[in-house]
C-alpha cells in the first residue's frame, strides 16, 4: 500500500503541494489526475525518493520515504515522465544494469529478464543500443528496467505519452495484468479513456489541494455526470472545457 499523509512541498515561493492526502491499495489501480502544474509530478517524485517533502509522511508498504529511501527502492518501481535511458547501452545492457543495482543474483537476473524481454515482446530490438529508439520501444524497455525486480509497487507518470494505439494497448494490458497479480499500481494521465478503461480509484488534484478521492463510479455521482472528463473538469476547479 501507498500512503501519503498531509504532504508538503515548496519550491521557492511555489506551493507545489499543500498539504494532499491520499492511500493506494495494493491490487488496485489508481490514477492521479490534475492539470498541468496541480502536483501530481511532485507527489510521485518524493514517493520515489527523488525528492523530499517540506512536511507530511509518505509511506510505501508502511516504510517512511525519507527514513528509509533504500528499503523503498527494493519495494518500488518507478517509470518516469522520461524514460532516462542510457543511450549508449542496448536494452538489455539498460535492464541488466538496474537489476545488479537492486543486487540480483547472475541467474535469477537473466532469467527475469528473458521473462521480461518475451512479455512485453522486446524480441526484435532488445540487443541494439537504444539510441533512435522508437517512443514505444523506449518505454518498454524503461518498463522492464522498473520491474525487473518484481515489485510490490509500481509508480508510472503518464505511461503512454507519445505512444501509438497499439503500443498503447499493449501497456494497458501489462498494467491489467500487474494488478491481477496483486501490485499496488499509482500513475498519473492526462488521457480519460485510459483512466475509465484501467483504473478503480481515482485522485484528482488541483492547485496542489485534493479534490476528490474514491471509486471512479463514485467521482461519477459526485459530479452529477457519466462523462469523467466533465466530472475531472469539474473536480478539479477547471470551469467550462474549451
Amino acid at each position: 500500500m501507498i500512503e501519503v499523509i498531509e504532504l508538503k512541498k515548496s519550491y521557492g515561493e511555489v506551493e507545489a503541494v499543500r498539504g494532499i492526502s491520499f492511500g493506494a491499495q495494493d491490487g488496485r489501480i489508481t490514477a492521479l489526475l490534475g492539470p498541468n502544474g496541480a502536483g501530481k509530478s511532485t507527489t510521485l517524485r518524493i514517493l520515489s525518493t527523488v525528492a523530499e517533502p517540506d512536511a507530511g509522511s509518505a509511506r510505501v508498504a508502511g516504510v517512511e520515504v525519507t527514513a528509509d529511501p533504500m528499503a523503498v527502492r527494493k519495494q518500488i518501481g518507478v517509470l518516469p515522465h522520461n524514460s532516462g535511458l542510457y543511450q549508449r547501452l542496448t536494452g538489455i545492457e539498460n535492464i541488466r544494469y538496474f537489476g545488479r543495482l537492486q543486487n540480483i543474483a547472475p541467474a535469477a537476473l537473466n532469467q527475469r529478464i528473458d521473462a521480461l524481454v518475451e512479455q512485453l515482446d522486446m524480441q526484435e530490438f532488445c540487443k541494439r543500443r537504444t539510441a533512435g529508439f522508437s517512443q514505444g520501444q523506449k518505454i518498454k524497455v524503461a518498463l522492464a528496467r522498473a520491474l525487473i525486480h518484481d515489485p510490490q509497487h509500481v509508480i508510472l507518470d503518464e505511461p503512454t505519452n507519445g505512444l501509438d494505439v497499439m503500443a498503447t494497448r499493449a501497456l494497458r494490458d501489462i498494467i491489467m495484468r500487474l494488478k491481477q497479480a496483486g501490485k499496488c499500481v499509482l500513475f498519473s494521465s492526462h488521457i480519460m479513456q485510459e483512466v475509465d478503461a484501467l483504473c478503480d480509484d481515482v485522485v484528482v488534484i488541483g492547485s496542489g489541494e485534493v479534490k476528490f478521492d474514491g471509486t471512479i463510479n463514485a467521482l461519477r455521482e459526485y459530479a452529477g455526470t457519466e462523462d469523467l472528463e466533465e466530472a475531472f473538469v469539474q473536480m478539479a476547479g477547471l470551469g467550462e472545457p474549451l
